[in-house]
């Protein structure tokens, strides 16, 4: 057997084992011992499923839809939930038959549809595209079955959370709210490329997963792989969509037709956002609470949209562990019944004071509580800088590199040597879905030669930082165009380095996300970092910490340096990365800070 055919086989069967032992553990012991957590009572016990109903669209299309229902008088109408899904409304994975008892027994009927091309419904899948045109044939058809009683809502996260944003717009009129999760209407911009930088774990794994009816191995991915552009036939399926990513790194028109972005101002119903602060997503959940609230032609909508921000990732996993890293935050990272609520307000019209809550409820890890909030970000925020300082040798956790809210003076400019065959690699090993689950102590990444180490003093007394952040940097490279990273860390007294939070930057991009423009090298540039954003509690005793470096690989693609075309190239240079922290180029991080 040849080394690549040998190889191949392990990789299949590695992927199989993987299935085999996913599809155990939800069947076996998750669905039975973590059904969805309820405090809420149930209004009907006994659940009746009807599996596979169809349900035509306008071009003849079928899509197939599994409905639960209360057992109960079948003359009886209910308020209905629905949800698109690509993953499979039978899969053990996204657990929908769990999702549909919780509904049913909540006294609404629970509808579960297989999008197009997907597992049983007809078709061919093309990620987007048909998802507003079948989402309001199928709200069509909700709305003249007899056991929908005109009222209808939208639920679920990621892309079925997007489901949601792309029909949203159409203004149903049976359509009453929408309660997208872990999701972003910016396909772009957040779900593909974050700063025109690819998210490469994320959107090209998924991609050549959902290249078939049902799942395509991603294992088969060699994520070392250049050029980017033939990823997917080395790994031995041609996935058409996955390469008009790689084609389209900036915000183009390629990306109009499939972008809920931007058509928030149609948007005129209520929507309950959620999102967690450690989803690869949440800035989108974030960006999209804000533009409905302050672009909705509908004043009723703008003052109808609550956000939630829970202590979770896009698995949910802190819901199992209670866990994010090694930090405990308690039982209850997120329940459903938030959003129970919020249907029950909407499309039952009980008056159980949910019109009157505040708009924003956000938990903040360390305290380990819920708070409402009125405004996002807090209107007692304290915007506090934090400047980098050193001696010039700010390389690794050992180095001189220290954090200040003094301006710097005249101190020398740190360097280190960006190597794109030798990148940083803390996100390559973990499943960034998962990320809370598996986030690792960064001491490993801090000891490298290419990581700058920044430290403030050890804390006299807790910091709250909830709010957006960003770094400023001015750097220059002596390449035409390369990447820079920052990521904000809590340095514990026991030497565990946490993330909390991480954001990258791509130099042609730095001015807009739509047109590139090389650097010129050894030219002083000056770039801002999108860090997203945070509520944490820094304790006392303990240190913030930001490292400065230019990969991490697999979370975003590497850039080569080269400054040739996005994605075509196999060609790899190394950069010299001198990065300026004096009075001219204060280089610093920005803290929502909040007095306690």
């Amino acid at each position: 057997m040849s080394k690549s055919i040998k190889q191949g086989f392990l990789v299949d069967i590695s992927w199989g084992i993987t299935r085999l032992r996913e599809d155990f553990f939800v069947k076996h012991f998750r669905l039975p011992f973590m059904s969805i957590p309820t405090s809420t009572p149930n209004t009907y016990e006994k659940v009746k499923v009807t599996k596979n109903v169809a349900a035509p669209m306008r071009d003849g299309i079928k899509l197939y839809a599994d409905i639960y229902r209360p057992d109960t008088d079948d003359a009886v109408s209910f308020p209905v939930v629905l949800t698109r899904l690509p993953y499979g409304k039978d899969e053990p994975y996204c657990a929908m038959v769990t999702q549909g008892k919780y509904w049913a027994k909540k006294g609404y009927v629970f509808v579960a549809q297989d999008v197009r091309g997907k597992y049983a419904s007809e078709g061919t899948f093309e990620p987007i595209v048909n998802e507003a045109n079948d989402g309001y044939d199928t709200l069509n058809w909700i709305a003249s079955q007899p056991w929908c009683d005109g009222n209808i809502g939208m639920t679920g996260e990621s892309y079925y959370g997007y489901t949601q944003w792309a029909v949203a717009s159409l203004n149903h009129p049976n359509l009453k709210c929408i309660a997208p999760g872990i999701t972003s209407a910016d396909i772009f911009g957040v779900i593909s490329f974050n700063n025109n930088v690819f998210c490469m774990q994320q959107k090209a794994g998924w991609a050549y997963q959902m290249n078939a009816r049902k799942m395509n191995n991603p294992l088969k991915l060699d994520p070392w792989h250049l050029p980017l552009i033939s990823m997917d036939d080395d790994a031995g399926i041609r996935c058409e969509f996955y390469k008009n990513y790689i084609r389209h790194p900036s915000r183009d028109s390629y990306w109009e037709p499939v972008n809920f972005y931007g058509k928030h101002s149609q948007v005129r119903i209520p929507v309950y956002h959620w999102g967690g602060w450690y989803d690869v997503f949440v800035a989108g959940t974030i960006k999209d609470w804000i533009a409905v609230k302050e672009n909705s032609d509908s004043a009723e909508a703008r003052k109808n949209q609550w956000l939630l921000i829970a202590p979770i990732d896009h698995e949910l996993t802190p819901m199992e562990t209670h866990r994010i890293g090694k930090i405990d935050i308690g039982k209850e990272a997120w329940t459903y019944d938030r959003i129970q609520r919020f249907f029950d307000y909407w499309l039952k019209g009980i008056d159980n004071g949910f019109a009157k809550t505040p708009r924003v409820e956000i938990f903040t890890i360390g305290d380990n509580k819920w708070r409402y909030e009125d405004t996002w970000p807090l209107a007692r925020t304290k915007y506090t800088n934090y400047y980098f300082h050193s001696k010039g040798h700010a390389n690794t956790l050992y180095g001189d590199g220290l954090l200040d809210r003094r301006k710097p003076g005249n101190s020398p400019a740190d360097n280190y040597v960006y190597d794109p065959n030798d990148p940083v690699t803390i996100t390559l090993g973990i499943d960034l879905w998962s990320m809370a689950k598996e986030l690792k102590d960064r001491t490993s990444v801090e000891k490298r030669k290419d990581v700058l180490v920044y430290t403030l003093p050890k804390l006299d007394k807790e910091l709250e930082i909830t709010g957006p952040i960003n770094v400023t940097l001015f750097a220059a490279s002596s390449a035409r165009d390369t990447d820079f990273t920052a990521t904000l860390v809590d340095a514990f007294p026991d030497g565990y380095a946490h993330m909390i939070q991480e954001g990258i930057v791509r130099a042609r991009y730095r001015n807009s996300d739509s047109e590139a423009s090389l650097i010129e090298p050894g030219k002083i540039y000056e770039y801002t970092i999108d860090l997203w954003a945070t509520s944490y509690v820094i304790k006392q005793g303990h240190r913030i910490r930001v490292e400065i470096s230019s990969s991490n690989f697999n979370r975003w693609d590497r850039n080569l340096n080269t400054g040739n075309e996005f994605g075509m190239d196999d060609k790899v240079v190394k950069a010299t990365q001198t990065i300026y922290h004096d009075k001219k180029h204060p280089s610093h991080i920005t803290l929502p800070i909040i007095p306690r």
